[in-house]
């Protein structure tokens, strides 16, 4: 029988991977590349959506090249089915070229609009999204500043975009007036849409002033949007014709990688931003509520909904120490600051780091990022050791929300990136009070995008049945009482640092 294969891509922050996978799941190509952040303005970070076009088919070529260097047959690719970044968006004209900057969930330019927002105090958003106040991290909020302030919108705007939808509407060619967006990413949105009934709400819409005209039809993810142009095949190396997937999340394509595939299971999704999921049946009035930092969304399969909790520059922290700091750009280093933070104990002697390198939130917004209690022992791994425990403390806080709701969090799996790193591991066990799992394929959106797309074309049956094939425990990490125990301690202190830190940075305003 002949061999099939499936080619899925991940849009992220700091790069993009695509790979090719047969049909039992292995890998038989795959490159990545890495995007470009800008930073026009304190609070602002923006890219080039484009730029995920251009680096997606680079990529794509190096696979083909791949396939053909290992005598595989590119014609056999039976579908492509690619994810990208839930809060982040570009605006696009009639033609499907962006005419706006990509604006994602790591920009604050949106803060006054958020305020002013808030203080209207609308019931609807919680009713209706599960979100209950405006967030400059959501797409909404970005969707009104494109149409305040760039002109070329105003002049020839058609629809609002997610950077996957953007890289798969190219790929087939497909016109602006055609924009899509899958029913798990549209509630990435976080206010604007009914995440129950799956369709944009014509009431917040109303409230957010944006015209329903401008909202991308909404489809499932394994729906066939067209097949892959032939300029594009050319240009990639893979044949034109081949089916292309409505695309999804990262987040829930992360989950359902994960095994979080049902109500009471969590996953920490350890990329560029540190995203603590928990799954639910569906909105729990008591986390929906103005003040718990939490993001309620729908999941890519049927009647799949999670909470997540940030932290906006958890993995962007690590790359900006290792590359800023340490001045290290290799990946490779990361194993080195391990190393040399392991000789350090849990709490690092009382010094710790602020994340917010990017800008604080919710009750803390004019905190940036800051190390203290730094002493001449502090070398290059006690401040590493500081960054990943400030990133913990962080996650401290979302465990205890969802605790207190009734969440059940005795297991935590963890997966991309992060996954990798055993002493980031432990310590998220240490301080979490939870055991915690990384699994064989550890990179979860991207091979689960293949069996999507797998199920697409009729290859798979059951897609729920097929994700959970994929699932083998790699390591296990279990909670130090004694650690725990210090970390709480710690976290008391923490907090009265970081409001200490608000209330002088707000009074330097």
């Amino acid at each position: 029988m002949e061999t099939k294969y499936y080619l899925g891509f991940d849009a992220g922050t700091q790069s993009v991977k695509v790979a090719v996978y047969d049909d039992a799941l292995q890998c038989v190509a795959m490159d990545t590349a890495k995007t470009t952040l800008y930073y026009p303005h304190p609070g602002w970070v923006q890219m080039d959506v484009d730029e995920y076009y251009r680096l997606i088919k680079q990529c794509m070529a190096s696979c083909s090249r791949q396939m053909r260097d290992k005598g595989l047959d590119v014609r056999a690719v039976r579908a492509i089915m690619g994810d990208g970044i839930i809060c982040g968006i570009a605006g696009i004209d009639a033609d499907g070229n962006a005419i706006t900057p990509y604006i994602n969930y790591l920009d604050s330019r949106t803060a006054e609009d958020v305020q002013a927002l808030k203080e209207k105090n609308y019931s609807i958003w919680a009713k209706e999204t599960g979100n209950a106040e405006p967030n400059v991290m959501f797409p909404a909020m970005f969707a009104r500043w494109f149409m305040k302030h760039i002109p070329a919108w105003k002049e020839k705007g058609v629809k609002f975009v997610h950077n996957c939808p953007y890289v798969l509407m190219h790929l087939a060619g497909l016109s602006g007036t055609d924009a899509f967006i899958d029913w798990g990413m549209m509630s990435g949105w976080g206010l604007g849409y009914h995440v129950i009934e799956k369709r944009w709400s014509a009431e917040q819409l109303r409230l957010l002033g944006i015209d329903a005209a401008y909202m991308p039809k909404i489809v499932k993810p394994w729906d066939i949007i067209g097949t892959l142009r032939e300029e594009d095949a050319l240009e990639t190396g893979f044949p034109a014709g081949i089916p292309i997937c409505a695309g999804a999340g990262d987040t829930m394509e992360s989950m359902m990688g994960s095994g979080i595939l049902e109500a009471g299971r969590a996953v920490d999704v350890a990329g560029t931003c540190a995203m603590f999921c928990a799954a639910t049946d569906g909105i729990i009035p008591e986390l929906s509520v103005p003040g718990s930092g939490l993001i309620f969304n729908s999941g890519t399969l049927p009647g799949t909904y999670f909470y997540w909790g940030m932290v906006r520059t958890g993995g962007l922290a690590l790359r900006w120490f290792k590359d800023s700091v340490s001045r290290h750009e290799e990946d490779a280093y990361y194993s080195t600051l391990d190393a040399l933070a392991s000789r350090h104990p849990a709490g690092c002697d009382g010094a710790m780091f602020i994340p917010y390198l990017t800008g604080g939130n919710g009750d803390f917004p004019h905190v940036r990022g800051t190390f203290t209690g730094l002493t001449l022992d502090s070398d290059q791994g006690a401040m590493w050791r500081c960054v990943l425990e400030g990133i913990g403390y962080d996650y401290m806080e979302i465990t205890d929300r969802y605790r207190h709701a009734g969440i059940d969090l005795t297991q935590l799996t963890i997966t991309e990136g992060g996954s990798h790193d055993a002493l980031w591991n432990q310590i998220k066990a240490d301080m979490l009070d939870t055991q915690v799992m990384t699994l064989q394929v550890a990179g979860g959106a991207v091979p689960t995008n293949c069996i999507v797309a797998a199920y697409s074309v009729g290859d798979i049956k059951e897609l729920k049945q097929a994700l959970q094939r994929q699932l083998t425990a790699k390591d296990t990490y279990q909670p130090n009482p004694d650690c725990t125990k210090l970390y709480r301690e710690l976290y008391k202190k923490r907090n009265h640092i970081v409001k200490a830190l608000n209330a002088s940075m707000a009074a330097d305003i």
